[in-house]
């Protein structure tokens, strides 16, 4: 969830950046002025105008950091599907451990050991081995 609105925010600025602040201003009617205000002083603020050397963005960060961003978007999407995959195997889990809470007072050893026969060769073994835990 983070992640995406860190994304949304990214393109929002990057849209902007892209658009409002990248285009042309519009130019000036000078004559337009010129009649309603007079010649000299539309000149005089014309020249100023012109003067004024506005330098242009040149965005060295963007490159820089693409490269980094799409790795954590690989990122991303490998922790999404191995989040996906342990949500599973979780979901599998608790709704075993539910069964197992509603069966405990009537299972019998031998249904556990269905369940779970790793369990039971363990058992076998140290009993085999006469190894009774102490």
């Amino acid at each position: 969830k983070e992640f995406a609105t860190l994304r949304r925010t990214f393109d929002e600025v990057n849209s902007t950046l892209q658009t409002k602040f990248s285009q042309e201003p519009e130019p000036i009617d000078w004559e337009y002025y010129r009649k309603g205000i007079g010649s000299r002083l539309v000149d005089m603020y014309k020249e100023a105008y012109e003067s004024v050397e506005i330098p242009k963005f040149v965005d060295t960060v963007t490159p820089q950091f693409k490269p980094k961003f799409d790795a954590l978007l690989v990122e991303l999407k490998e922790a999404e599907e191995k989040s996906l995959k342990e949500s599973e195997r979780l979901e599998k889990e608790i709704a075993d451990v539910q069964e197992l809470k509603q069966k405990i007072s009537t299972m019998t050893a031998d249904e556990y050991f269905e369940k779970h026969p790793e369990l039971k060769k363990k058992f076998d073994d140290e009993i085999r081995n006469d190894n009774w835990g102490y």
